[in-house]
């Protein structure tokens, strides 16, 4: 992999983790288009999803220390805060995604290898979603609720499927349930931070017992697809945040509608 092809790789990443076009799916086409084999492509994937969880700190950052605070606080003080709620919520969102990858590892593995016909046909659905969410109106609840946390994780345990956007997947959950716009989003991106670190000290792991933990890939490539992921999360984190607050998702179901029908067009008629 060329500092050029990770750096665009890594924008990639950094922008699809937040915009609800499924950030593994435009990564497995850019790795089928620049021919990258599979073991670099999972070198890279733990690289650049580490970035964008630093993407997500470093924008939220003075949330997440709010939270932290509050938690702490209601704990000791034996009161249950906003703050306790919030993270209890994130822990419930949690359970569904860690039963998939302690159980189901091999299978979603299977899924991730199965080549890009499922990813066209993931962004697709993806595309079905925010549209369904986009024009359903639902009565608006004032806060989100544990029995929402729960499936707005299943929702996300779903969406490890490549094409399957996570954070298109989750908000639209979180909007046919009738949660707020304005709450949907951070609580998206926070809670996927547990998820993906977690995901990415296993395919460490992998990599490390291969015995290239590089993965074939050079340094100076993988630091450029690092900074490159960070610097387009920290900017589509930001901007993810504003448009689901006005509400323009069906522009991304509109884009993941072509994007998907073109991948499925072109496996099928390229055999």
């Amino acid at each position: 992999m060329s500092i050029i092809e990770a750096i665009i790789l890594g924008i990639v990443q950094g922008l699809t983790e937040y915009l609800p076009v499924s950030s593994s799916g435009h990564l497995t086409i850019g790795s089928a288009l620049f021919g990258i084999d599979a073991e670099e492509n999972l070198t890279f994937a733990v690289v650049v999803h580490i970035a964008t969880v630093f993407s997500t700190l470093t924008v939220l950052w003075s949330e997440v220390v709010r939270l932290v605070k509050g938690f702490f606080k209601g704990l000791f003080s034996w009161v249950m805060n906003s703050e306790m709620r919030y993270v209890i919520n994130i822990i419930i969102s949690m359970i569904p995604i860690a039963i998939v990858g302690f159980f189901f590892k091999e299978q979603v593995e299977t899924i991730f290898s199965s080549g890009l016909l499922i990813v066209g046909c993931m962004l697709l659905l993806t595309a079905f979603l925010l549209s369904f969410s986009y024009y359903y109106r639902p009565r608006v609840k004032e806060t989100i609720r544990w029995s929402d946390a729960l499936i707005i994780g299943i929702s996300q345990a779903i969406a490890v499927i490549p094409g399957l956007s996570r954070s298109g997947t989750t908000i639209a959950t979180g909007l046919l349930l009738g949660n707020k716009k304005e709450q949907l989003a951070q609580f998206s991106f926070l809670m996927v931070i547990p998820p993906i670190l977690g995901e990415a000290l296993l395919d460490t792991i992998v990599v490390a017992q291969g015995g290239d933990v590089l993965g074939g890939i050079p340094p100076a490539s993988l630091i450029a697809g690092f900074v490159a992921a960070f610097v387009a999360g920290a900017i589509a984190c930001r901007w993810m945040i504003n448009i689901v607050k006005r509400g323009k998702l069906i522009y991304f179901a509109i884009y993941c509608a072509v994007v998907g029908l073109a991948t499925v067009l072109f496996t099928l008629f390229s055999n």
